[in-house]
């Protein structure tokens, strides 16, 4: 009996041990395996971020490279060179915001001398640094009345800033596009801003030991400092040729709708040259005299919503505009502009004159001026008045204007 109760007790023993030990072992396999799963999930991931840091890394040195050669290049450059630190503590951390465009948003400064100026800080953008490096290469080096000054500038890492001189009286198009009559110009001032205008353009087409053109002349890109001095800024479209290249080449179009040449798109009107910123120089012309933009949905009647068009008829009429109460010296500096922003927005570019001619344009008499043809385009009434009633009052941009081109035709010329 003992040895029997001996037995089933071992046996027993036996069942109870293996069931304890062995009968866990897949509990214990389901266990390691999820922390493995685990690991590998974690290590997956960390390389993933990893990845992707490093090319954000990579693509930063690229720039911050790219920018940084540019830089040693330059051993005639007049600017300052500011830490980000400085920066920042001019604008007192960035307090006092003037406003915002497509290249990045604009802060008011000082300088430790007590000197006021305007600190544009440039948006992260696919441009590798292109942007910053135009406007250093093109208003970095020369001085013009009527060329915004580069007073200095700030480069660490992503971090890219521009120091301008400060403008109090702010930018153009806040004054002519503004229905508020404590902000309004009288037509002697306004003429004197338009020849301003003409004479800065013809400093970076002809003044400098390269051609610069600007790809980007509009009321918005005019400042005007405490006597309403115009100023020419915004040089990130900018490029800089040889002077005696005529022609120049692009990859892509560049500008804004209303204001872009329209060789840029159509390449059988003609070959881009320094003619791109006479039209765009023609169309600013056009919005000083009206004091509205020349694309306005809100225009009360509708065949005021393209203004050029509009005012092409009156004056091929011999109407008079509606001026307000005006001199007949000022209806003379009106229709003057007007007959020169004509001939600055002809469609092809062989047409149109250089800004050295709309100078003497601007500043002869008005009597031998003769009103020339009607460029092609402000015929398109109907395109106009259809792209004025899809966007209203906001500025385009040169991808809308791709798109609204490319449903219009041109002839061969």
């Amino acid at each position: 009996m003992f040895f029997t109760h001996g037995s089933l007790s071992r046996d027993r023993y036996d069942y109870y041990y293996y069931y304890y030990y062995y009968g866990r072992i897949p509990f214990a396999l389901f266990i390691i395996t999820g922390v493995l799963i685990t690991i590998r999930t974690l290590l997956g991931v960390s390389c993933l971020i990893a990845a992707v840091l490093i090319k954000f890394r990579r693509r930063h040195l690229s720039m911050d490279d790219t920018i940084e050669e540019f830089l040693q290049m330059q051993n005639n450059l007049m600017p300052i060179r500011y830490s980000y630190s400085e920066v920042k503590k001019m604008t007192k951390c960035f307090k006092d915001k003037l406003g915002q465009g497509g290249y990045g948003s604009v802060f008011k400064g000082t300088l430790r001398s007590g000197r006021l100026v305007a600190i544009k800080l440039l948006n992260m953008s696919k441009s590798h640094g292109q942007d910053f490096i135009n406007e250093v290469a093109t208003i970095g080096r020369i001085h013009h009345v009527n060329v915004v000054q580069l007073i200095g500038f700030c480069v660490e890492g992503s971090k890219q800033a521009l120091v301008y001189d400060f403008m109090p009286n702010g930018s153009l198009d806040k004054i002519i596009f503004s229905g508020e009559r404590d902000t309004t110009l009288c037509w002697e001032k306004i003429f004197e801003i338009a020849i301003g205008v003409a004479r800065g353009i013809e400093y970076l087409h002809q003044g400098c030991q390269m051609q610069i053109l600007h790809f980007d002349i509009k009321p918005h890109n005019i400042l005007l400092d405490e006597n309403f001095t115009p100023k020419i800024s915004d040089f990130g479209l900018a490029k800089l040729y040889a002077v005696d290249h005529s022609i120049v080449s692009l990859t892509a179009a560049r500008g804004t709708l209303g204001y872009i040449a329209p060789e840029l798109f159509y390449k059988n009107i003609g070959s881009i040259s320094h003619k791109v910123d006479v039209y765009s120089f023609g169309m600013l012309l056009m919005e000083m005299v009206g004091k509205r933009r020349n694309l306005n949905a809100f225009a009360e009647q509708s065949s005021q919503i393209y203004f050029p068009s509009w005012i092409y008829d009156r004056f091929d009429k011999e109407e008079d505009i509606e001026l307000g109460d005006v001199t007949e010296n000022e209806k003379k500096t009106v229709r003057k502009m007007v007959i020169t922003a004509f001939w600055c927005i002809q469609i092809k570019p062989t047409d149109r004159p250089s800004i050295s001619k709309v100078l003497e344009m601007l500043e002869g008499e008005v009597e031998p001026l003769e009103l020339p043809a009607k460029p092609f385009l402000l015929s398109l009434d109907s395109s106009s008045k259809d792209f004025a009633s899809k966007n209203l009052e906001k500025e385009p941009t040169t991808s809308t204007l791709d798109a609204t081109v490319k449903g219009m035709e041109v002839p061969q010329m």
